[in-house]
């Protein structure tokens, strides 16, 4: 007797994907544009379809079965050819815009390659990129301007966005002689921007004195007045330019800075697609959830 064959639904795959990633079915939800109840329900039929469990409920968040943990390279292959063979038929439902926002920096280091890739792969996209501050975008999302944004925030849980990875934030300087002087001379953002926070709170903290010797809302205005030896800036460890030396001594430790990726309240389609990538992308090693 000839085994019924079984078909498997790339909405289900997307979805136990979405939820695999995000460790979450409430940002899961968000990300799909769908309620938390219909993800739940999408997981439950492709167990079905299976006949295996795929992630396990019983935490605070939701982990992979060793089944789900077997199926989930190869839906991701799927999802992924089922996204180029559409793109490449021009299939109407890949048309649309996604209004993308995130800060100068992780726009700048992060997110060329990313963008550019998803360009290429749905060509009937439109892509619209922000760049400003974390507070500012989060505002946008709210007004319905952006519909997805990398923030900067502090280490919260699944209430704001998708965690995809912790910044080790370090001081940086011209030379090292800068420590010598008092006031400190400080190279920042203007506020809320949260290196700043962590700065001004770290140095508090720890009893130095300091003064805001330069305030610009540009990276490319505080990387210039590094390099001219004005003060000391907190960057991105992994941000920290050669010609300019990381002050390890001397100065309080950086509490890090956490990046979440935050959907506006409904975005699916387009939307939907580019967090996907971005997460897979992005999200960093053991320590991402």
């Amino acid at each position: 007797m000839t085994q019924r064959l079984v078909n498997l639904d790339i909405d289900l795959l997307r979805a136990f994907v979405t939820v695999a990633e995000t460790g979450h079915f409430t940002r899961a939800a968000g990300l799909l544009g769908r309620s938390q109840p219909a993800v739940s329900l999408q997981i439950r039929r492709l167990e079905d379809q299976l006949r295996s469990p795929l992630l396990d409920r019983s935490g605070r968040s939701v982990t992979l079965t060793t089944e789900g943990a077997t199926l989930l390279p190869q839906a991701r292959r799927l999802v992924r050819l089922n996204d180029e063979i559409l793109s490449t038929l021009g299939d109407g439902d890949l048309e649309g815009e996604v209004r993308f926002g995130a800060p100068e920096d992780i726009a700048t280091i992060h997110l060329p390659a990313i963008l550019g890739a998803f360009a290429r792969s749905h060509p009937r996209i439109k892509l619209s990129v922000t760049c400003d501050y974390t507070a500012n975008l989060l505002d946008q999302l709210s007004r319905g301007l952006v519909d997805l944004a990398l923030i900067k925030r502090e280490p919260v849980g699944p209430e704001l966005g998708v965690r995809v990875w912790s910044e080790p934030l370090v001081w940086v300087a011209l030379d090292a002689s800068v420590l010598e002087v008092s006031p400190l001379p400080l190279i920042v953002a203007p506020a809320p921007d949260i290196y700043r926070k962590r700065a001004l709170a770290a140095l508090s903290d720890a009893g130095v004195t300091f003064r805001l010797s330069f305030t610009s809302p540009s990276l490319a205005g505080q990387m210039a007045a590094l390099r001219a030896g004005l003060g000391v800036g907190v960057l991105p460890a992994a941000m920290a330019p050669r010609d300019l030396i990381v002050l390890r001594t001397g100065l309080p430790v950086l509490a890090d800075s956490e990046i979440a990726l935050v959907s506006a309240r409904g975005a699916g389609g387009p939307s939907a697609l580019l967090a996907q990538e971005v997460l897979r992308a992005l999200e960093r090693g053991p320590s991402s959830s």
